[in-house]
């Protein structure tokens, strides 16, 4: 952990992050609510900007181009079906319930990867995973001010593949280097939702939100997160990430007119719970 103006750089940068990634759910939300084009072609478009300017600036400081490697296929199959299932989700989901079933399912889904990795969980770590999933459950249940489930499943898919994305890029040597083939293989694997593209309903304006997405608060986001990952410990990282689904819920209320349900409030402070205690039982276990 850096001090002085380090731990202030890095504070700023976390923040900076933070911001970026909340900035996904607005800009996506707020591109399909207002009819400024459809979710298929923004997958493509977000995914294409992040290839092309990550692949520009890689390919130039390497002098060579960047292409995907047979090992890179999970980083950018997981990639693409993040991306494409949170655009998809957006259709129906309001910016902050689409962050708060996103997270979970995320950190969930890395807990059910490490079992396969022969990373056993305590028990506090698993209680706050189900504490974490019963928020979820009442998040997603069916009831009057329940949002839509197959958007909501959807989502919870986007988080499960998020959360292979984390691990296939988790011990590599050169980050931003391996980024920037996910994005190039997701780009690629993105041309199939071009069927699914409604042309008629592209506008200049959500174009601009798509490539804002994809070559800014995604590509650079991305590579930045696992720059500031280098700096803080990883129970700062776990505990930052707890401030996504509020930034994002309080900025879709402010910018995009969204209600604040009781809903939400109660799942989102369950779901918090829950990670709360996965991340305290983490450090506990690393300080025994």
């Amino acid at each position: 952990m850096e001090s002085g103006h380090g731990g202030w750089r890095s504070t700023g940068l976390l923040f900076v992050v933070l911001a970026a990634f909340a900035s996904n759910s607005l800009l996506n939300r707020a591109a399909l609510v207002g009819g400024q084009i459809d979710w298929a072609s923004f997958t493509i478009i977000r995914l294409l900007s992040g290839a092309l300017i990550l692949g520009l600036f890689l390919g130039v400081r390497h002098g060579k181009a960047v292409l995907p490697r047979r090992g890179d296929c999970v980083g950018a199959m997981s990639l693409f079906a993040y991306a494409g299932a949170f655009s998809a989700a957006y259709i129906s989901l309001d910016a902050g319930v689409g962050a708060l079933i996103l997270f979970p399912a995320g950190q969930i889904s890395i807990q059910l990867i490490g079992l396969t990795r022969s990373i056993i969980p305590t028990r506090g770590q698993l209680a706050g995973a189900a504490i974490a999933l019963t928020g979820l459950v009442v998040l997603i249940a069916p009831g009057a001010t329940a949002p839509p489930l197959w958007s909501g499943l959807l989502m919870a898919f986007a988080g499960i593949a998020w959360g292979f994305y984390t691990w296939a890029g988790k011990g590599v040597a050169d980050f931003p280097l391996a980024t920037a083939r996910y994005f190039v293989g997701a780009g690629l694997l993105a041309l199939l939702l071009v069927p699914f593209a409604v042309t008629s309903t592209i506008t200049w304006h959500g174009v601009l939100l798509a490539v804002i997405s994809g070559a800014f608060t995604s590509a650079l986001g991305y590579v930045l997160w696992y720059h500031v990952l280098a700096r803080i410990s990883i129970a700062t990282a776990a505990v930052s990430q707890l401030s996504v689904p509020a930034i994002a819920g309080l900025g879709g209320v402010l910018l995009l007119g969204e209600v604040l349900t009781m809903r939400m409030i109660t799942g989102g402070m369950i779901i918090f719970a829950g990670i709360g205690l996965a991340i305290w039982a983490s450090a506990g276990r690393k300080a025994a």
